[in-house]
C-alpha cells in the first residue's frame, strides 16, 4: 500500500487487533477513545484504546457488498 493512508477502524469494520492477536468486528467507539470489539462469530467483547493497532481487513461497506452479492 505504498503512498496510501490506512483508514482508521470504525464501527462495522472487520479488523485484526494486533495487541490481542484476535480478529473481530468493531461494535462501538466510545468517546473517540475506546474501541469495543467482538469476535466475528459467537459472544464475547473486548476493548482497545489503540486504534493504530487495529488493522482493517474489510470495511463495513465491503462486508455489506459481499453479503448482498
Amino acid at each position: 500500500m505504498t503512498g496510501e493512508h490506512e483508514r482508521r477502524a470504525w464501527v462495522g469494520d472487520l479488523i485484526h487487533d494486533e495487541d490481542a492477536d484476535r480478529r473481530g468486528i468493531v461494535a462501538d467507539v466510545r468517546g473517540g477513545a475506546t474501541w469495543v470489539l467482538r469476535p466475528e462469530y459467537g459472544p464475547d467483547r473486548w476493548t482497545s484504546q489503540r486504534p493504530d493497532r487495529l488493522r482493517v481487513i474489510k470495511t463495513r461497506e465491503e462486508r455489506l457488498r459481499e453479503r448482498s452479492a
